[in-house]
């Protein structure tokens, strides 16, 4: 890509407006020429499987099979980008358009990646809330945003946290004073009476008016300008607390739960336990344990942080320590599902937690289990009275 110069393909631009026939076909042909001219340009298209069926129409090609050619010869070149489902569903089945790319997989970055990518991207963030962003904030991004959110990747998901704490921080700073609201509100209806006057034919009041309106116009630029300078040189810090603050917003666990350290919380985990818990030493060590494990690394990172089977009678504390246990590690007692067993008796009621295969009725529904934990993965997953289980959910379990 060196001494290239990267152009976006907007698709959706040169199909809007085609009526007609083969006006669509001249548009693609135009591009392929002028790319073709100047070996310099490298032609970029986001969502590379909306080139199959664009454009196309009874008794003329779509996008995919104008390109074909000129891509075939090498007279342009094209980087595209889809996801892996996309590719499979529509790339893959027309194989003359697989074979024209190579494709290359993009894997999530890792947290080191991830924050070197976020103090790249830092200072046009900062320039655009004009604001300060720390160290610690780039940092509390991708380490927050990858131990509380599960349904997005990195670097997006902490480069949204990042975007949102500084517009916090931004909003919080540059508060609009009382008078320039109310100049603002005064503009608003002046331009209302003189709107209604000309309605009426009251030139005379439209003209008047609209004197007063230039007046306040003028009076709220010279606000601005005022508050510009007042807060040029103020300056607005985004720390790793404001990273938190929003995390808190998106995941609903406590703030203080956010910024607590780590490995204070495992340090003291036995205790918070033990104040719930009476007299179960031995239940609450093993589990304190096997969580500390889990944390500092020793495990499968593809599988849970602890798999535990309480045992014993009524009222010995099975259910208190699984809720002590989800407010002292994910920060709440509510980031506790609980499934009752007992509903799932019957050999079919498995379809009921993972939800229905495709082609059957429900399907677009999802389980009742698989979506709690999809919209909640930090959480402790409490499973009732798991002697009334079927052969098929214990089997089910035992897999995942």
């Amino acid at each position: 890509m060196a001494d290239k110069r990267v152009v976006v393909l907007d698709l959706s631009a040169m199909v809007a407006g085609s009526k007609y026939r083969g006006e669509f076909e001249e548009r693609i042909k135009k591009v392929v020429a002028e790319v073709a001219n100047d070996r310099r340009i490298l032609l970029f298209l986001d969502e590379l499987h909306t080139l199959i069926g664009a454009g196309g129409a009874e008794g003329t090609m779509d996008a995919s099979n104008i390109l074909k050619p000129s891509l075939s010869r090498g007279e342009i070149q094209l980087i595209g980008a889809t996801t892996i489902e996309e590719y499979r569903k529509y790339i893959e089945k027309d194989a003359a358009l697989e074979r024209r790319f190579q494709p290359v997989m993009v894997e999530e970055p890792t947290k080191e990646e991830a924050e070197e990518i976020l103090r790249g991207l830092a200072p046009y963030y900062e320039r655009h809330h004009r604001v300060q962003i720390e160290d610690g904030a780039v940092k509390a991004a991708v380490s927050l945003g990858s131990r509380y959110i599960h349904d997005r990747y990195l670097p997006d998901k902490a480069l949204d946290l990042l975007d949102e704490a500084c517009a916090k921080v931004q909003l919080a700073g540059y508060k609009t004073p009382e008078g320039l609201q109310g100049l603002e509100a005064e503009l608003k209806n002046l331009y209302e009476e003189k709107e209604q006057a000309v309605f009426n034919q009251d030139f005379t009041a439209a003209s008047s008016l609209q004197k007063q309106q230039d007046q306040v116009k003028e009076k709220i630029e010279k606000e601005r300008k005022r508050l510009e300078r007042q807060y040029r040189n103020k300056k607005l810090v985004v720390t790793q607390e404001h990273i938190a603050m929003v995390v808190a917003e998106w995941t609903k666990i406590p703030v203080k739960k956010l910024t607590e350290g780590e490995s204070k919380r495992l340090a003291k985990l036995e205790q918070i336990l033990h104040k719930r818990v009476i007299g179960q030493n031995e239940a609450v060590e093993a589990v304190a344990k096997a969580i500390k494990r889990g944390r500092v690394g020793l495990k499968d990172p593809k599988r849970p942080i602890g798999s535990f089977l309480l045992l014993g009678p009524t009222g010995v504390g099975k259910t208190e320590l699984s809720k002590a246990l989800a407010e002292a590690v994910f920060g709440s007692e509510e980031a506790m599902i609980r499934v009752d067993m007992s509903e799932y008796m019957e050999k079919h009621s498995v379809s009921k937690l993972i939800g229905s295969p495709p082609g059957y009725v429900g399907y677009e529904e999802g389980g009742q289990l698989s979506e709690k934990v999809r919209r909640n993965p930090y959480s402790v997953l409490y499973l009732m009275k798991l002697k009334r289980h079927t052969q098929t959910c214990l089997i089910f379990f035992c897999r995942s």
